[in-house]
């Protein structure tokens, strides 16, 4: 079945169209068959424009479209007594309609449907009597039939998006901080500050929020997916914590461009690999919490419990050896940076998660 849905949609077949096509079909046959109206297509058309990727896009467009339908008609019925259809009538008809749209501040694509209305109102309006109205019934029609159709039939559901970019972002973290610790290698004599591999962690962070955005967006008015907005809230919790650790390691980015200007460093290159090492087990941690977070098994927790164990082992290490450092300016930002990666292990260390765990397995399985 899968197999068959992607080909499909390498052809352009996709759920989205087959929805569009069936609510303007049915907003067809309701519209002739039991309003009998003489327009049908109207119905059609607002369901073709109000199907949307999300429900809540759905509702945005119903709305949208029913309002500037309304505001069209009634330009329309209350000018139209004065005006011969023609073009100077059409001028002013739409002139004004679009003009009253925008002093109440209303979206461009309301005003531009208060315009399309104003002129079929006065086209068809003198030609029909009860013109005017049966477009706003046909019109919510469609719209009506759009929004249950997109919400009713495979419903979007984008948390599975959210766990895939909260997957890259841990990654990408965990490797940021990996080649910030090489950078330690050149300490004295490199040109490299890892701005740009910060720079890139940055834009993969927006990237993840904005996915959540837009799954909270799909999740709006989808009732179906209720019982996905509480996985949704962990996720959206598990970001909050990764931005924190983006925090931590520009952080530590800076004190490393520091670092690389102070000299007394070079000789104590012991130190530097020990330092190294607390970098790259804490970084570990990272990732690990990136996968705990999408699939908390028994065996990802283990995981993420054994790397935390080490971080903290070895960031211990490196504070019990900041008195072999002679430079007080070195020892500050070493120890800023011991800081940011004990900050970063506090956040991977999921507390809400075991808790959620342990509760769910003590929780009675449900009768079948």
């Amino acid at each position: 079945m899968e197999k068959l849905i992607k080909l499909l949609e390498k052809l352009g077949l996709t759920f989205q169209i087959v929805k569009t096509a069936f609510a303007a079909a049915l907003s067809w046959f309701v519209a002739s068959s039991f309003l009998h109206s003489e327009y049908p297509y109207f119905a059609a058309v607002a369901a073709i424009i109000t199907v949307q990727v999300t429900v809540a896009d759905s509702v945005d467009k119903a709305t949208q479209r029913i309002i500037g339908i309304i505001g069209g008609v009634l330009v329309s019925m209350l000018l139209g007594h004065w005006f011969v259809i023609g073009a100077v009538s059409i001028f002013f008809i739409i002139l004004i309609g679009m003009a009253i749209a925008k002093a109440f501040r209303m979206s461009p694509q309301i005003i531009s449907q208060v315009a399309i209305s104003s002129l079929l109102v006065l086209a068809f309006g003198q030609i029909k009597e009860g013109y005017a109205f049966e477009r706003i019934i046909e019109t919510v029609l469609g719209s009506v039939i759009a929004v249950v159709i997109n919400a009713l039939i495979v419903p979007q559901n984008a948390v599975p998006d959210v766990e895939r970019s909260i997957l890259s972002y841990s990654s990408l973290s965990s490797t940021t901080l990996k080649s910030l610790a090489g950078l330690l290698d050149s300490l004295g004599g490199g040109r490299k500050t890892g701005r740009s591999e910060v720079d890139a962690l940055i834009k993969e962070a927006q990237s993840c929020r904005k996915t959540l955005e837009l799954a909270e967006q799909s999740l709006k008015y989808n009732f179906l997916l209720t019982h996905k907005r509480s996985r949704l809230s962990q996720l959206t919790e598990s970001i909050t914590q990764l931005e924190s650790i983006t925090i931590q390691i520009r952080g530590i980015r800076r004190s490393l461009a520091d670092i690389q200007l102070d000299q007394h460093l070079q000789p104590e290159q012991v130190y530097v690999q020990q330092l190294k090492q607390a970098m790259k087990a804490t970084a570990e941690c990272i990732l690990a919490y990136g996968r705990v977070t999408i699939q908390a098994s028994d065996e990802n927790f283990c995981q993420l419990e054994t790397h935390i164990r080490q971080a903290q082992v070895e960031q211990s290490r490196c504070l019990d050896s900041l008195h072999s450092i002679s430079s007080l300016a070195t020892v500050r930002d070493i120890g800023s940076i011991l800081t940011d990666l004990g900050r970063i292990v506090s956040e991977t260390q999921l507390k809400n998660l075991v808790e959620e765990k342990v509760e769910t397995a003590q929780a009675p399985n449900p009768v079948l």
